[in-house]
């Protein structure tokens, strides 16, 4: 992002590139310095993996901040701390959110809002309506407040050309003191004559890199495939398996949903999971008798286990999963929602069934993946 940090993260044995750049995230009133991390696929990182649209509201809530009010406490994890003294913020609520859709934009190659800027700039230059100047216009205000000035690369004139042509003659645009400022006629020729210049030195340049590529051979390179967006299904807090409105959560084992297996019913897919995990018909009672999914794994963790249970435990776990998708209509129109998307399963206590950390193995989205594809290819009628 600001800093153009790369890092990565791994899902499923595939590397998701991302970008960091430092914010601070607003905790019982104070302020820590953290790094916020954007990756490919929409995923943002900051303590721990977030939707986009979860970034977004953290953002406009204050929770990632980019306000600083004056006296607030702030700090660096084991680096300092200290109170902010007339704190100036270099960027704007709507810029960070702009700023990580440019990443990702550029990310799955596509233009991002300096792209489209760009473009929209190019087609008013060689057609110079008042309709291509609004379409102008529009994609200059869509480009984050804090990269307008160095939009063209030129760090003497900041984006002055291209306020002006943006705005037109008669019409006001606001420098960067925030100031309106009055474009003339004689302004606006100025400008516009500039950034014809610049454009036909830009061609130039564009053409003889060109040439000297294709004289040394140098093959075309392929633009990557998009990433996969990302679904994550959050682990709930021990008093939140019963939520009033669950949505995704329906996807979770701890999730209420009951099933029968060898005429016994469970009231999860995790009590049935460490049921038949136990060694024997005492310990399966014991974790039945539990009433929330949570305790019934904490029990099952501390009891002797099948000593084949490593044999058969990815077949049993997708055996469940089907049986809950067969008994529970909310469970297949939630999975099926999901699209394409890659489903990433947090789990505290497992790296092999969800991930809380790099380089876990994330098989429950994986097997919901696969429960997925397989309603699919019932609702397609496809005979194999």
């Amino acid at each position: 992002m600001g800093t153009g940090q790369s890092t990565w993260r791994t899902v499923d044995g595939e590397r998701i590139i991302g970008s960091s750049r430092p914010v601070f995230v607003r905790n019982h009133g104070e302020y820590h310095l953290d790094n916020l991390v954007v990756y490919a696929d929409g995923m943002v990182d900051w303590g721990t993996l977030h939707t986009f649209d979860d970034f977004v509201a953290a953002v406009t809530s204050g929770w990632i901040a980019t306000e600083l009010p004056e006296g607030a406490t702030a700090s660096a994890y084991q680096l300092a701390g200290w109170e902010f003294a007339n704190p100036r913020s270099r960027i704007t609520a709507e810029g960070l959110i702009g700023e990580a859709r440019d990443v990702i934009d550029r990310y799955n190659d596509r233009p991002d809002s300096a792209g489209r800027c760009v473009a929209a700039l190019k087609v008013f230059r060689d057609h110079p309506t008042e309709e291509n100047r609004a379409v102008l216009r529009a994609a200059f205000a869509a480009v984050p407040e804090h990269r307008r000035d160095f939009l063209l690369g030129d760090h003497d004139r900041k984006g002055w050309p291209l306020r002006v042509v943006a705005a037109g003659p008669g019409n006001h645009y606001v420098n960067r003191l925030g100031g309106a400022v009055l474009v003339t006629e004689e302004k606006h020729a100025e400008a516009l004559d500039y950034l014809v210049q610049q454009g036909r030195a830009a061609q130039r340049y564009a053409e003889e890199e060109a040439a000297r590529l294709h004289a040394e051979g140098e093959p075309a390179s392929s633009p990557p495939e998009p990433d996969e967006p990302t679904v994550v299904i959050s682990e709930p807090r021990p008093s939140d398996e019963r939520p009033p409105n669950p949505g995704i959560l329906v996807l979770r084992n701890e999730f209420p949903a009951p099933i029968t297996v060898a005429g016994r019913t469970y009231p999860t897919v995790t009590h049935a999971y460490w049921a038949l995990a136990v060694a024997n018909e005492r310990d399966q009672a014991a974790i039945l008798r539990t009433e929330a999914a949570y305790d019934a794994r904490l029990l099952a963790m501390r009891l002797e286990r099948r000593a084949d249970w490593p044999h058969l435990r990815t077949a049993t776990m997708a055996y469940l999963l089907r049986l809950k998708s067969s008994a529970h209509p909310a469970f297949a129109q939630a999975l099926a929602a999901t699209g394409t998307a890659r489903l990433v399963y947090p789990q505290e206590l497992s790296d092999f069934w969800g991930v809380h950390g790099v380089g876990n193995r994330n098989r429950m989205g994986q097997l919901l993946e696969l429960i997925r594809s397989e309603s699919a290819l019932s609702r397609a009628w496809i005979r194999l």
